[in-house]
C-alpha cells in the first residue's frame, strides 16, 4: 500500500521539533515513544493516518506499506536529525524500533559499494528474496527501509512478495520437505534481541496455514548443504515468491516497512555505470528494524 501523508499533517510536522531519541539497552526508549506520541497526536489526521499504516500492514490482506515523506525530507533536508526523528516517531507507532547490531546506532546505512558482493545489500546486483536476520530464533518483526536517495541512474526497484500465497501454491510434498530443519544460511555473531542462532532451520514452522515465518533466502540455495530434495523444495517455492511478486521505485523519503510474519523482500540491480556515480550520491536507505509489543498493540 502506498500512504501518502495529507497535507495539513505535512505542513504541521515541518513546523515540528521533537526531541533527540533516548535508548534502552538498544531499543527506542518508552520515555522517547511517550513523548514523540503525545506530541504527535496534537497534529491534525496523525492518529488516522497511522491507523490506515497499521492496518495495512498487519490487516488482513496486508503486508507491507510505503509512508511518503518525500514533502517532509524537501522541507528539513537530513542535514540533522529533525526529519530522521519524524520517521523514528512513525516506526514507534508501528512497533518497538530496535537495533540488533550492538556496533551500529538505532538506524543502519545502506549504501552502495562497487567493490561488495553483487547480491548483498549495499551491492549493486540483484538482491534475491529474503527475510532479515533468518537464521535467529527471535528475527525482527518488521523490517524498514527509508530512502534518502534513490538510484540516480534509475535502477534498484525494490522488490515484494507474499510469502504465505507462495506457500499456498507448492505442492504438498515441497511443504513438508520446507518443514523440516534442514537449511542454513549465514553466521550469527555480536547480536542482540534476537534470540539465537537457529542452525538448521526450517523454512516452515509448523504455525497454522497463513501464520509463522516463512524462513526464506535465495542465497540458501547455494550456501546450504542441501540434499537434492529439500533444494528442489526450496527453489519451487522461490520461482513461486518471484511469480508473486511487485516491485516499486522508492523516492527520497519514501519509507518502506514490511512485516515479516507475511511478505518478503529484496531489490533489482542497480544501473550499470555506478562507478561513474560519486559515493557521495549513490543510492542511500536507511534500516531500521521493529519489534512488535507483547500484546500486540501500538508501541506507545
Amino acid at each position: 500500500m502506498i500512504l501518502n501523508i495529507p497535507t495539513d499533517l505535512e505542513a504541521a510536522l515541518i513546523d515540528l521539533s521533537l526531541p533527540a531519541w533516548k535508548l534502552d539497552g538498544s531499543s527506542l526508549a518508552k520515555t522517547t515513544m511517550e513523548r514523540y506520541r503525545a506530541e504527535l497526536t496534537a497534529t491534525p489526521r496523525f492518529e488516522e493516518t497511522v491507523a490506515t499504516l497499521r492496518h495495512a500492514l498487519t490487516g488482513e490482506g496486508g503486508g507491507y506499506a510505503v509512508l511518503r515523506l518525500g514533502n517532509l525530507v524537501k522541507a528539513l533536508g537530513t542535514d540533522d536529525d529533525r526529519f530522521l526523528r519524524l520517521a523514528t516517531a512513525f516506526a514507534a507507532e508501528v512497533a518497538v524500533p530496535f537495533s540488533p547490531f550492538p556496533r551500529w546506532p538505532l538506524w543502519k546505512d545502506i549504501g552502495v559499494k562497487v567493490d561488495k558482493d553483487p547480491g548483498k545489500s549495499s551491492g549493486i546486483g540483484y538482491n534475491a528474496f529474503h527475510m532479515d536476520l533468518v537464521n535467529a530464533t527471535l528475527p525482527p518483526d518488521f523490517t524498514t527501509l527509508l530512502c534518502i536517495r534513490p538510484d540516480q541512474l534509475g535502477g534498484g526497484r525494490s522488490i515484494l512478495t507474499d510469502a504465505h500465497a507462495a506457500v499456498a501454491r507448492l505442492s504438498e510434498g515441497a511443504r513438508a520437505l520446507l518443514s523440516e530443519p534442514a537449511y542454513h544460511y549465514g553466521t550469527f555473531f555480536d547480536l542482540f534481541g534476537v534470540g539465537e542462532e537457529y542452525k538448521p532451520f526450517p523454512v516452515l514452522d509448523g504455525s497454522a496455514e497463513g501464520e509463522g515465518f516463512v524462513r526464506f533466502t535465495a542465497k540458501m540455495l547455494t550456501r546450504s548443504p542441501l540434499g537434492r530434495a529439500h533444494a528442489d523444495a526450496a527453489r519451487e517455492l522461490a520461482r513461486e515468491l518471484v511469480r508473486g511478486q511487485v516491485s516499486l521505485m522508492l523516492q527520497a523519503g519514501d519509507y518502506l516497512l514490511v512485516n515479516q510474519h507475511r511478505y518478503l523482500h529484496g531489490r533489482e540491480a542497480l544501473q550499470s555505470g555506478q562507478e561513474a556515480v560519486p559515493v557521495a550520491e549513490r543510492r542511500l536507505l536507511l534500516q531500521l528494524f521493529l519489534r512488535a509489543r507483547a500484546d500486540g498493540g501500538p508501541a506507545a
